[in-house]
């Protein structure tokens, strides 16, 4: 869940670069562990987007700066007078899409904390590695939301039924070695040094391989595993905007904002 996902030039908070064909990401906004707003989002689906014209990229890596990998949607942004459900909502859906069809591999170096939306993106991501710090946690509930971002095909598809019902119905933070451990990346670091490892050694092999060979075999194991993320991304967009309104939602996100703001 996000908002927005507007055209223009702001690149909100989020840092680019590109060198030897390596496009890499970097959600930057510590201070709020990288919360996404609609500016951020906006630039990063215009960043995945331009990948499919820009054939100098080989291969995008996608973290976030600091303490976090994202912590979720700006719930002050989400929350605000006017806010638009149907925009929000739109710019989560972008946002995922744009990373599953890249045609060239998506790497999540996830630094920290992954919640919400935020773990969305890590899990829509092609390769995955989680450092010591990083969690993953499906917090809709908590708030009276659902599951966005395609996350109820996501984890359902990297973890099994059992286990991704257990995440989003429970809301049980799930650590960097659990998360390796049970499918959901593909590897977890005891060091930031380590994690660096296992990430440029990925980018090495992908950015290594034909680009065309490698677009043929993302668009082969999308559709083999993740054929029905378009329906899923539209039914748990109809059901977020429903939410997105509710009296719940508004009462629990203030006690959230409240207790966030308040004085140590």
């Amino acid at each position: 869940m996000n908002g927005g996902g507007g055209g223009g030039a702001d690149a909100g908070d989020l840092r680019r670069e590109l060198d030897g064909g390596v496009l890499r990401l970097t959600i930057d906004n510590d201070a709020r562990m990288n919360a996404l707003t609609g500016a951020t989002t906006a630039a990063l689906i215009r960043e995945l987007g331009s990948t499919a014209t820009e054939l100098a990229v080989r291969v995008v890596v996608v973290t976030g700066a600091g303490r976090a990998f994202s912590s979720g949607a700006d719930l002050t942004e989400v929350s605000a007078e006017g806010a638009d459900p149907d925009a929000i909502m739109d710019g989560a859906g972008r946002l995922v899409t744009a990373v599953v069809d890249a045609p060239v591999p998506v790497i999540a170096r996830v630094n920290g904390a992954a919640v919400g939306i935020g773990m969305s993106l890590a899990l829509a991501c092609d390769l995955a590695y989680a450092g010591p710090d990083a969690y993953f946690l499906q917090s809709f509930l908590s708030i009276g939301l659902m599951p966005d971002g395609g996350s109820s095909l996501l984890l359902s598809a990297a973890v099994g039924r059992a286990r991704a019902n257990e995440l989003i119905l429970l809301g049980r933070p799930l650590p960097a070695a659990e998360a390796a451990s049970s499918g959901l990346v593909a590897g977890a670091a005891s060091s930031l040094d380590e994690l660096d490892g296992l990430v440029e050694a990925a980018v090495r092999r992908c950015a290594a391989a034909p680009r065309r060979a490698v677009e043929l075999t993302k668009s082969a194991l999308r559709a083999a595993s993740l054929h029905g993320i378009g329906e899923a991304i539209a039914r748990e967009g109809r059901g977020q905007q429903e939410l997105l309104v509710s009296t719940e939602f508004g009462d629990r996100v203030t006690a959230l904002l409240t207790r966030r703001h308040a004085p140590a």
